[in-house]
């Protein structure tokens, strides 16, 4: 049985709901980029198959450098038409009436992973902000070797104090929902990319854990900046990066069993927090990735969520280095 967490760890869940827009459509699609852009409602479509690799040229497109277990597939957000795209320096973007895409890619100069995220995120909200979808309801981070370096010099830390730079003063404790994984290709570039609304969504924060800016010190100079999840205007629930993570302190070291268990538990409490209709557990209308340190702990994993979600057609399972050395599998996903 799990021991209970005061519900004192995360107070901060926001009451207010605004104005409603119809969901954004996001699903896997096995196919070429090619095929998926040619539907004018595709707002975004994310590769896995290498830095740059499979690049069309279109700012819809992103292929990030992370390999997948098992069957790949390209995710796809489809809005409403009609659909706006272009460039602004290194951001490329795309938007409907309602949601938009925003990625960037920044390379690493002599390794500094702390000014590349400062220049990421300076650049690519400067840019979201004077949009016509100014309102950021979910960020991606992906960088190589993010477990590189020792205590307050390990790279994922460094990443965090670019990152709070960046975004300084902009949006205080209302954090967009975020993932952030470490690649293994040895390219030294930052890939952020940005789902965003014409209004704003509700950030969500679960009782199970310490709200990730308020880390204590231990966990690095500047803590994390982003809610557990957000509630979109149209009521999907946008999962952070999960992980078996309860108050601040990590659980079931060496034990992926466990570990996936522990996670699947935040997830649920975060659902619950949210307070949205339908389904308390991730099942047939959620849309779950899946990060595996170790390739083989897949299996496993992918037998115990295609139960629960009644098949796999939701499940796509990505091999890279979770934030904390300790953590074998994160989970991020869209729950309606």
């Amino acid at each position: 049985m799990r021991e209970p967490v005061s519900n004192l760890l995360a107070p901060d869940v926001i009451t207010e709901r605004d104005e409603a827009l119809p969901p954004l459509r996001i699903g896997y699609a096995r196919a070429s980029a090619a095929e998926i852009l040619r539907d004018p409602n595709v707002v975004a479509a994310i590769g896995f198959d290498g830095v740059g690799k499979g690049d069309s040229g279109d700012p819809r497109w992103i292929s990030v450098g992370l390999d997948a277990v098992g069957a790949s597939a390209v995710e796809v957000w489809r809005g409403n038409g009609p659909i706006r795209t272009g460039r602004d320096g290194r951001v490329r973007w795309s938007h409907d009436d309602d949601y938009g895409f925003f990625a960037i890619e920044v390379e690493e100069s002599a390794g500094d992973i702390a000014a590349a995220a400062e220049a990421a995120y300076r650049e690519l909200v400067a840019c979201i902000q004077k949009g016509a979808t100014p309102h950021v309801l979910r960020l991606w981070n992906y960088f190589d070797a993010i477990n590189e370096g020792d205590g307050d010099e390990e790279r994922y830390r460094r990443f965090c104090v670019g990152r709070a730079r960046g975004m300084a003063g902009i949006w205080q404790d209302r954090y967009p929902a975020a993932t952030a994984i470490g690649r293994r290709d040895g390219v030294r570039v930052l890939q952020v990319y940005a789902l965003t609304a014409r209004t704003p969504g509700l950030p969500v924060e679960n009782p199970r854990q310490v709200n990730a800016w308020r880390y204590p010190r231990e966990f690095g100079p500047t803590p994390p900046t982003f809610a557990r999840g957000m509630t979109t205007p149209a009521g999907q629930l946008l999962i952070s990066g999960t992980a078996a993570v309860v108050g601040s302190a990590s659980r079931h070291h060496a034990d992926v069993g466990a570990q996936l268990d522990e996670t699947l538990a935040n997830v649920e409490s975060l659902i619950q927090s949210a307070g949205t209709n339908g389904a308390k557990t991730p099942g047939p209308g959620s849309l779950l990735k899946v990060y595996v340190r170790d390739a083989n702990d897949a299996p496993l994993i992918v037998a115990k969520l295609s139960h629960a979600m009644q098949g796999a057609d939701g499940i796509l399972v990505l091999s890279g280095d979770i934030c904390r050395r300790e953590l074998l599998v994160e989970i991020d996903g869209v729950h309606t």
